[in-house]
């Protein structure tokens, strides 16, 4: 609910601040008083754009306007505050300052906010309904969530929700497979080709070291064989090492015993020492039958190196990453050709997906059309008293293409009007005049006073250009709409004012406007200025009293729909 607006220093007000009560709340006075400016005022606190009317008070450097909700605790505004980390205790505050060059400043709860979030929570809490407008019920965006309320099968709509995330998760999982089905198929070559050239070279662990030292070895065999025949020699030659041991073993061997005793130690390591250099002999003998080798066989070896080298450059891997290559090549390969078995089994999910999908959605078209139905009824049923007879509104329902649902299901939703007999439908804003405009949108929102939710409603001149039955009817649409949202409204019918629960009389003196709330005989007093003009007789008084009475017998009737 809408409990206060503060307005100071914009266009003729200089300071004024209004109280509004529950039910129906109507401002009152003659025309240029300023009544506009308010809601105005109240428009720019809730984040609609500046415009000539809320320009600052000449003389002043800036100007305000200020509004004070008391939203209930389960209200999307109080959530919508609570996420955007502000204050969210007790009354919601939304401020608006605009300074003489035209820039402006957004407040909540007193804290600095961008105007999108200021904007935001002034939808969610107050609706302004113009002579002009394309908001609110006028806005195509909002009419299947309308018309859904109105319907009442919100647990329809939460299965087709749940229904078509489960869709698009499985049609998701499909594009993956097939993302990488195409990527693996692009590489399917690539990969082929490596598996079937790495695998007739058949890397080795290691190998590549033992190829560089062996090629190393024999491409300097001639000077190595040289320098190993010669230790060779020193081994195994007449004077060499072997036969130098030999001798000292022999004539170790001749002397006698004691001799041999003291000089076992020594024998010993004689013998040690012949065995190892026999050993060395023959590891140098055999190192020059490694050594002795056809060219052809460096030859060998060397292209078995390059070979392993130029394959690790190509695949960019070390040489000893080859046969890690190998296997993660022939792992894809595998994957690849056991890829679409998984594919078919998401796509078949994806298809069966799409199949629950359709089911439940095509239920909730069959309760649309239904609600659609019954609301163009409701409907037609307030406009011929509103002077709107000849207008006729419908729900138009439009298939998306195909199948291709949303998660709201599948079609589109728009409310449309022809306000002429035999003129084709179209959008309301288009088709409607100011004033069938404004009585329209209250034909709307009395038909779906139990859907929509619960705001702040606020017409500027509804009952513009109508006067008698109509205006009669028009207050009682409001006064009826007033028992579920409050409702504020500027008016210039007396019927209309009759039926206000608080009645504010605007009026302005010289280059200010002053706002009054008026006490029951001060009510009477105006809306008998309303029915005669400036000067006011007996029998309009009376006339103001018998429009009073008659609201308030209104007021305790029990609520039906006309």
């Amino acid at each position: 609910m809408l409990a206060t607006l503060k307005v100071r220093d914009l266009v003729l007000i200089e300071d004024i601040s209004l109280d509004f009560a529950p039910g129906l709340n109507v401002l009152t006075g003659e025309t240029g008083a300023g009544k506009s400016i308010l809601l105005d005022a109240l428009g720019l606190a809730a984040g609609n754009r500046a415009g000539a009317r809320s320009a600052v008070r000449s003389g002043a450097a800036q100007g305000s306007a200020a509004a004070i909700f008391d939203p209930a605790a389960k209200h999307p505004a109080r959530a919508l505050v609570s996420d955007n980390g502000l204050p969210n205790e007790g009354e919601i505050i939304l401020r608006r300052v605009i300074s003489a060059d035209g820039r402006t400043r957004a407040f909540v709860n007193d804290e600095p906010v961008g105007v999108g979030l200021l904007r935001d929570l002034g939808a969610a809490m107050v609706e302004i309904h113009g002579q002009s407008d394309d908001r609110g019920l006028f806005d195509v965006a909002t009419h299947r969530r309308l018309l859904d309320a109105f319907g009442g099968y919100e647990d329809l709509l939460r299965e087709v929700a749940a229904r078509h995330g489960e869709w698009e998760r499985a049609r998701g999982r499909v594009a993956e497979l097939h993302h990488a089905s195409a990527a693996a198929a692009a590489d399917a070559e690539f990969l082929h080709h490596a598996v079937e050239e790495l695998s007739a070279l058949a890397p080795e662990a290691g190998e590549e070291e033992a190829l560089a030292a062996e090629r190393a070895l024999l491409m300097n065999a001639s000077r190595i064989a040289e320098d190993v025949s010669a230790a060779v020699e020193s081994l195994s030659g007449e004077r060499g090492a072997e036969a130098s041991l030999a001798a000292a073993l022999k004539r170790l061997s001749r002397t006698n015993e004691e001799a041999r005793k003291a000089a076992e130690a020594a024998e010993t390591a004689l013998e040690q020492a012949f065995a190892l250099a026999e050993e060395a002999r023959r590891e140098l003998e055999s190192l020059l039958t490694r050594l002795d080798v056809d060219p052809a066989e460096l030859e060998r070896k060397e292209e078995r190196l390059f070979a392993l080298r130029a394959a690790a450059r190509k695949y960019a891997v070390p040489v000893d990453g080859l046969n890690a290559l190998l296997a993660e090549c022939a792992a894809k390969l595998d994957a690849i050709d056991g890829g679409g078995g998984a594919l078919k089994k998401a796509e078949a999910d994806a298809a069966k997906a799409r199949t629950a999908y359709l089911e439940v959605a095509k239920k909730l078209s069959a309760a649309r059309v239904a609600a659609a139905g019954k609301l163009e009824a409701a409907v037609a049923g307030e406009l011929s008293p509103l002077k709107l007879g000849h207008a006729k509104f419908r729900v138009a329902l439009e298939p998306l293409n195909g199948d291709a649902g949303i998660a709201a299901g599948l079609e589109r939703v728009a409310f449309e009007i022809a306000t002429v007999e035999g003129a084709p439908f179209g959008p309301l804003t288009k088709i409607a005049s100011g004033g069938e405009l404004a009585r329209i949108s209250l034909a709307l929102k009395v038909a779906l006073a139990e859907a929509s939710p619960p705001a702040a409603l606020i017409f500027d001149e509804i009952d513009r250009g109508v006067g008698g039955a109509v205006a009669d009817a028009v207050g009682e649409r409001l006064q009826r709409l007033a028992r579920s949202t409050q409702v504020l409204l500027v008016t210039h019918s007396p019927q209309v004012a009759a039926r206000a629960a608080r009645h504010f009389r605007i009026s302005r003196k010289g280059d200010r406007t002053r706002v009054e709330l008026l006490a029951e005989d001060a009510r009477a007093e105006e809306i008998a200025r309303m029915l005669s003009g400036a000067a006011v007789t007996d029998e309009a008084r009376a006339a103001a009293r018998r429009l009073l009475a008659e609201a308030a017998g209104s007021a305790k009737k029990p609520r039906k729909r006309a």
